[in-house]
């Protein structure tokens, strides 16, 4: 099985955790903050990844990292089943998995917006409106500015 299906198996149990609970928007910070942790701390990389760290090992010190952060209980536990399944290398992808089902479940879809210039931000909320109504969704703009486009837009929604 693909990572990136081992990591949606993963995400999805999450976010029916948070359902049940009523806590997915805090869960979705929280997971946030431990992708930046993470990325920002060579250190917890390598730990991450470490293939020669046992699983309990690795689990124990994960929880006592998230556990000094002020992560949650309930997060802690799911990372702690994530670590004793050696799938702790997967964290990124998980992370990013979660996000992607919570944005489908509020109906937010991610448009890749290149142009040569940057856009005002009266082009990136009509920009924004009319994306909105073709897709019947709400949209999130992430912009780039393509040198190699003479003009107009080159515009990506969804994957």
């Amino acid at each position: 099985m693909s990572n990136r299906l081992v990591a949606r198996r993963y995400a999805k149990a999450l976010v029916e955790i948070g359902l049940k609970q009523g806590t997915l928007q805090s869960i979705q910070k929280e997971l946030a903050a431990i992708d930046a942790l993470i990325r920002g701390n060579a250190d917890l990389e390598r730990l991450v990844a470490a293939p020669l760290v046992g699983p309990t090992k690795k689990a124990a010190t994960f929880d006592e990292i998230l556990s000094r952060a002020g992560v949650t209980g309930g997060v802690r536990r799911f990372f702690q089943v994530v670590a004793q399944a050696a799938r702790l290398a997967l964290i990124h992808e998980i992370i990013a998995a979660f996000d992607e089902l919570v944005d489908e479940r509020m109906g937010i879809v991610n448009a890749a917006v290149a142009s040569a210039q940057p856009l005002s931000p009266t082009q990136s909320k009509a920009l924004e409106s009319s994306l909105s109504a073709r897709t019947g969704k709400t949209i999130r703009l992430r912009w780039s500015q393509d040198a190699a486009l003479l003009g107009g837009l080159k515009v990506q929604v969804g994957s």
